[in-house]
């Protein structure tokens, strides 16, 4: 009788046990039956998401090809080095939780005059300074107007759109940028007061490693090999915007020796070592001198390999460099795959036609006007691609509101920032980031659109 009892109770548990694991396989079996649906169910062979596989395809490659390198790259670059050679206690100072707030907000709110960055290329910036302890008060002011106080594109929205509109957006971003990292500090600063009770006092009067000019040197040749490999063709054939884009590759060229400079006397890079990557790019513009895109991607091997190999401070700033680009790049690639498939490249059809766009922007209604921010908030714009986009949008019937709605929201974010800004800062962050976005570009193109 007891061995039987014994049995059944066995026999029980095993059951039970069973039920159990059975319990745990049903999230992955979820999984593999909704991927099943999802392929099974392809439209595939119908123009519309054939269509919009391509755009797709199209945008991803043209996004590698146009961005990544010369844009991408050398803001990892710049990012790593924000977290190695600038000093924490002058970001804490300037720009920390503790930094005066006409001071930190200031800084921050005005930086994107010297970037010509889209969305994305701010990321790794934003993500540097940071990670290096600015608040998120100042660090959302950052992200934002990174890519939105751009002089070129506010310059070109002057020229294109009027000057009305141009300066409505020049003033637009500057007071986005403000009262967006005012009310992120006000709206979490619990968190950020836990955050700065983590932090030391600090002064940016401490010691450092090697003279402020020295390191502002050093800094101004990344930034100046970003946006001068970067800077785009003018209208006018004429003038000093036409001027720089006709010496861009010398002035990238003499940003890179000043680099190379800083790294041997300042950093202690080997001189053999930086030399050797000097010469390969200069022979590289010899062999290729119509191709300034390969003596760009030496120089960019040549110094991720000697920088990987140094020990000290260099090798700290490519292991930070590395970081930010596994972190970063992978979201970014999926982000605007998801982007063209849905909405395609500029002038092209996604899986969401663009009449459908062109036809709810109509007018300066607060639906108008909603969708637009909306809209513009998950598109993904190159920078300066934004004015001839709305240019067109505008001869489809677009109102003047949701027009200056579209050139707050849109450049500043995309679904690919939106992917990294989240596993930078967190989903609750990320998505009130992008409700006061939106919120206070649908009021900006309500009220323009009522005085225009």
């Amino acid at each position: 009788m007891a061995s039987g009892r014994t049995m059944e109770w066995w026999a029980s548990r095993r059951a039970g046990g069973a039920a159990t694991a059975w319990a745990r396989e049903w999230k992955p079996l979820a999984w593999i039956a909704a991927l099943f649906l999802a392929f099974y169910l392809l439209p595939v062979g119908t123009a519309r998401f054939d269509g919009a596989v391509t755009e797709a395809l199209a945008l991803t490659s043209w996004y590698a090809r146009a961005h990544v390198l010369l844009c991408l790259v050398p803001a990892f670059f710049i990012a790593g080095a924000i977290s190695v050679f600038l000093r924490r206690e002058s970001v804490l100072a300037y720009l920390g939780p503790r930094a005066p707030k006409p001071v930190a907000y200031g800084v921050a709110s005005v930086s994107g005059t010297l970037l010509a960055v889209c969305s994305c290329t701010v990321l790794p910036l934003f993500g540097g300074i940071y990670a290096n302890g600015a608040g998120l008060g100042p660090a959302s002011a950052f992200l934002y107007s990174g890519p939105a106080i751009n002089v070129l594109a506010i310059v070109l929205t002057a020229n294109v759109l009027g000057a009305e509109i141009g300066v409505a957006r020049a003033a637009g971003a500057v007071v986005f940028a403000l009262v967006i990292g005012l009310l992120m500090h006000v709206l979490f600063r619990r968190d950020e007061r836990e955050r700065a009770d983590r932090m030391p006092v600090v002064s940016a009067d401490g010691p450092a490693d090697r003279p402020l000019w020295q390191t502002a040197l050093f800094f101004a040749s990344l930034v100046g090999v970003l946006v001068f490999a970067n800077w785009g063709a003018p209208d006018a054939t004429g003038g000093l915007w036409h001027a720089v884009y006709a010496a861009k590759w010398k002035l990238t060229a003499a940003s890179g020796l000043l680099l190379a400079f800083a790294l041997v006397h300042w950093i202690g890079m080997s001189a053999l070592e930086v030399g050797a990557v000097t010469a390969v790019t200069a022979g590289l513009a010899l062999t290729f001198p119509g191709e300034p895109l390969v003596p760009f991607a030496g120089a960019t091997v040549g110094l991720s390999l000697a920088a990987s190999t140094s020990g000290g401070e260099a090798g700290e700033w490519f292991a930070a460099t590395w970081g930010f680009a596994k972190q970063i790049f992978p979201l970014l690639l999926v982000g605007i795959l998801v982007a063209g498939l849905l909405l395609g490249r500029p002038g092209h059809e996604g899986l969401i036609p663009s009449a459908w766009i062109a036809g709810a922007v109509g007018g300066n209604s607060l639906g108008a006007n909603l969708f637009a921010s909306v809209a513009g908030a998950f598109m993904y714009f190159a920078t300066l691609t934004e004015v001839p986009i709305l240019q067109g949008l505008l001869g489809s019937g677009m109102g003047r509101g949701p027009a200056l709605t579209l050139l707050l929201a849109g450049p500043a974010l995309s679904l690919p920032s939106l992917l990294v800004i989240r596993s930078m800062i967190g989903t609750k962050k990320t998505l009130t980031f992008l409700g006061l976005v939106v919120v206070m570009a649908t009021t900006a193109g309500m009220i323009y659109g009522a005085i225009a």
